[in-house]
């Protein structure tokens, strides 16, 4: 009896301690299953060759190092990725063209570039007013159909859609302060193409579309004012704030003005992705599913700890009125107390007041709609979105305030 009883519990503990240690704890293991692992672990290498949007040195860059690092172990070397940071095979914008014809195996980028190719893109990250929180996406691709709508939009251009992967915000970085809604108006800013550039040029600015390795050049020139671009820690770390020393951020209780959630992914070559067994396809999308959640919290941890270097006093709409109700009475103006509270303070940050997002908010029902039409993926992206958009848990929009600027209800 006891025999029997060690037996089987060695038996337990030498698989556990193969999951284990391969990286297959939680969502790999229960997607392989452990006689599928064993196939694997006899399976002959495949090695692929993906390029990634980030540029060498980066936070973003060290993460995606060691995703191809972690998958090889939890493969037990057999899916070896070879990963190239950006620029390294071809440029950026030019990644989506270079996996469809096979010049190399794969890309990790953000899908916001896409959108002249696959208007769906506009729908596959956050974009002005729509899902603006991490779960809310990881519910809209895992439990609503976003993830087989992006799969079938790739596969139409000869990819297969792995899996989203989140990386955080995106912050506002200017040269000048902008504290309303009416100070955007004829600014030149530097941002995502596809929607978000269309909803910057509905509100009266000038979006320039950069991928980003182009940006730092030219947020050092004079004819940009703006740079909507990556988080608190990618900003800093470009140094951004050198040159452009305000961020414009929403209301207090959120740091980002539109776009709280950018999303990445990992595309696959068709051809490439049929070469490879499907264990060790099912191990894959398991790796990035955690890749997805290594990531974020990375960029979460590092925006942190940036924010609270940036931010050396408080915020300065705050500190003026803070300052204005201590010095009533006195002969000194309000704004040469502000002035003091920024000596030696590199960046500002400037919450705009919620009656100015409600300005905001009024274009970004028309916006929606103009995309959703570009294609029938788009629409059904958008509809599904719009329907969790309506939902007792949301409740962020009703039928009622689907109307363009003219209150005329729209159509879709």
């Amino acid at each position: 009896m006891n025999r029997k009883i060690d037996k089987e519990t060695h038996k337990n503990i030498s698989r556990r301690k193969f999951l284990v240690s391969a990286g297959l704890g939680g969502a790999a293991a229960g997607a392989l299953g452990f006689p599928s692992v064993a196939r694997v672990r006899a399976a002959k290498p495949v090695k692929l060759k993906i390029q990634t949007a980030w540029e060498g040195g980066t936070l973003g860059y060290v993460k995606f190092q060691e995703f191809c690092k972690g998958i090889r172990i939890m493969s037990n070397g057999i899916l070896q990725i070879e990963g190239y940071s950006a620029g390294t095979i071809v440029e950026t914008f030019e990644m989506f063209d270079a996996v469809k014809a096979r010049v190399f195996d794969g890309m990790h980028c953000f899908d916001a570039y896409w959108t002249a190719r696959i208007p769906v893109a506009a729908f596959l990250s956050s974009y002005p007013f729509g899902l603006d929180r991490p779960d809310q996406w990881e519910t809209w691709y895992n439990a609503l159909g976003g993830k087989e709508l992006a799969r079938e939009a790739f596969s139409q251009h000869n990819m297969h859609y792995i899996g989203p992967i989140q990386q955080g915000e995106n912050l506002i970085h200017t040269k000048v302060p902008i504290r309303s809604f009416e100070d955007f108006k004829g600014k030149k800013i530097k941002c995502f193409g596809g929607i978000t550039a269309d909803f910057f040029r509905a509100i009266g600015t000038i979006p320039v579309p950069l991928p980003g390795e182009d940006v730092h050049p030219t947020i050092d020139q004079d004819d940009i004012d703006a740079l909507y671009y990556g988080g608190t820690a990618i900003n800093a770390n470009s140094r951004y704030s050198d040159t452009a020393k305000y961020i414009i951020t929403d209301t207090p209780a959120a740091a980002c003005l539109h776009r709280q959630v950018n999303i990445m992914s990992i595309a696959i070559n068709k051809r490439t992705w049929k070469m490879i067994r499907k264990p060790l396809q099912l191990l894959f999308e398991a790796a990035v599913a955690q890749y997805s959640y290594d990531q974020y919290a990375a960029f979460q941890k590092a925006d942190m700890e940036a924010f609270e270097k940036l931010q050396k006093t408080e915020d300065f709409s705050d500190a003026v009125e803070k300052q204005s109700e201590n010095q009533t009475g006195s002969d000194k103006p309000a704004n040469e107390t502000t002035d003091e509270l920024q000596i030696g303070q590199d960046v500002e940050i400037i919450h705009l007041k919620e009656s100015d997002i409600e300005k905001f908010k009024r274009f970004a029902p028309a916006m929606w709609v103009k995309w959703a039409k570009k294609s029938p993926l788009a629409m059904k992206a958008f509809e599904s979105q719009l329907a969790f958009l309506k939902s007792k848990s949301l409740g962020y929009i009703t039928e009622e305030g689907m109307v363009d600027l003219d209150g005329k209800k729209l159509v879709y």
